[in-house]
């Protein structure tokens, strides 16, 4: 997998899933532009840039198109190419269905749809007009798979952006785009702490830990490890890859039933 002088757009890339792409993607040589609106994403940029140099981060809100326009084009204005877009930035909070008001439906399809949507409309006419690209969307085992009480709106939103994968990567064919979804279970970051302290806000170490004792492999995965294959669906190696979907959970859907077997 090498992504030397390949120009990555990492959308959540200032912590999380998205950090962990972002350090594997600048390790095998890519420069990278986050897309946050974090807090951190000076932090983490400062950071980063101590041992890499090819690193920037731009303050951008991906459900506003306009904001979403401008920096993509000043992106083009430096870099004249955008190669891989990894659609990383999500939302979750638990809400059961009869108890969810309109808002919190809302920022999740704001976010988790069209915020994807927005970025790889910007993105794609330069990916078209160039005659290649790499688009990597992160999708979930929740709502393709499985899903837990309380994420009636999460499960739907990732569920859609496997639609949304499948539909471009037909239509990315014939302009030498790839286009594939990566499902993680679950993985250490602040939103899988953020889901824990929703479902037990006075111990929520105690939800990992029941978590961690449901997966096969008895363990959360690691950042790293999901930017491992992010990675390998933005780089060459995987040419004949595409519409596909890349679950990465420890195991965690794997199992019929924890009451049979030998």
């Amino acid at each position: 997998m090498n992504l030397n002088g390949k120009i990555a757009i990492v959308t959540g890339g200032a912590m999380g899933n998205g950090l962990g792409i972002v350090k594997v993607f600048l390790k095998l040589g890519a420069k990278v532009i986050i897309v946050d609106k974090a807090k951190c994403l000076n932090e983490t940029v400062n950071n980063l840039k101590q041992e890499y140099n090819d690193v920037v981060g731009y303050n951008v809100d991906i459900t506003n198109r306009e904001n979403v326009d401008k920096v993509i084009a000043e992106v083009i204005a430096k870099y004249e190419r955008i190669d891989i877009l990894v659609n990383n930035a999500g939302v979750a909070k638990l809400v059961r269905f009869d108890e969810m008001p309109t808002s919190v439906r809302d920022f999740h399809i704001d976010v988790n749809i069209k915020g994807t949507w927005n970025i790889t409309q910007a993105v794609y006419p330069y990916m078209m007009k160039q005659k290649y690209g790499k688009i990597v969307n992160l999708s979930s085992v929740t709502g393709p798979k499985v899903a837990d009480a309380g994420e009636v709106a999460y499960a739907t939103t990732k569920a859609a952006l496997i639609g949304f994968t499948k539909g471009l990567a037909m239509e990315g064919v014939e302009y030498g785009i790839n286009v594939n979804a990566i499902l993680p279970g679950y993985i250490m970051t602040p939103m899988v702490e953020g889901i824990a302290k929703d479902t037990d806000a006075t111990n929520p170490d105690n939800v990992i830990k029941g978590i961690a004792d449901g997966i096969p492999m008895g363990r959360l995965g690691t950042i790293e490890e999901l930017g491992n294959l992010a990675a390998f669906l933005a780089s060459d190696a995987s040419n004949y890859i595409t519409g596909s979907e890349f679950v990465i959970d420890g195991a965690s859907t794997l199992p019929e039933t924890k009451s049979v077997g030998v």
